[in-house]
């Protein structure tokens, strides 16, 4: 497989625009400058990451739970600027889904030894993996695999679930029963994502 290089100009055709996209704009996306790409972005979130999963281990929540949010807030960032402004790319389409996997992943693997039940943990976990197998796999295929609704939900739901566990783990408020039904949920929209072939 040919990995499609970070430095790319070469853009893909335009996808649809979500109203989530729209939301994200007029929430301070349209205040970011034209020279920043989405795949910087994408970049940022990645080398990031393990600073987020460094506090959380060192239990400085303080710092790692509005740090988790703030890098886990790029995912939206990153997919409404690229649709927006038309800078889809094919590195795009396959790092920015990655990124997301590398943050979530460990963070749950993480909760599990805190607050989160061990087997809502395991399938969470589980299901990211077959995403990034299946999306290889269409990929070799030849076929186009793009982000979809279904998929966003996905994620949002998990970065709730998330932080609303790091939050309980931090102020010691009950929100585990909670947090694990967004855990939950999210595997559903996930499984829709797969038959949509997007991720």
């Amino acid at each position: 497989m040919v990995f499609p290089s970070l430095h790319s100009t070469q853009y893909s055709a335009p996808e649809k625009v979500y109203a989530t996209d729209r939301i994200v704009m007029a929430l301070g996306g349209r205040f970011i400058p034209i020279f920043i790409t989405p795949n910087q972005i994408t970049l940022f979130r990645m080398i990031a990451t393990p600073a987020v999963l460094a506090l959380l281990i060192l239990e400085q929540y303080s710092f790692g739970v509005p740090l988790f949010l703030a890098v886990a807030s790029t995912d939206a960032l990153d997919g409404a600027l690229a649709r927006t402004r038309g800078m889809i790319t094919e590195w795009g389409k396959m790092f920015d889904p990655l990124a997301d996997k590398l943050l979530i992943i460990p963070t749950v693997l993480f909760l599990i030894f805190h607050a989160l039940p061990l087997w809502v943990g395991a399938v969470v976990i589980a299901i990211e993996l077959l995403i990034i197998v299946l999306a290889l796999a269409w990929r070799s295929s030849g076929r186009d695999v793009k982000a979809n609704v279904w998929g966003k939900v996905k994620m949002i739901l998990q970065v709730a679930g998330a932080f609303m566990l790091l939050l309980s783990a931090w102020l010691s408020v009950p929100l585990e029963a909670a947090a694990a039904t967004l855990l939950l949920s999210s595997i559903v929209f996930a499984s829709i994502s797969m038959l949509r072939y997007g991720i």
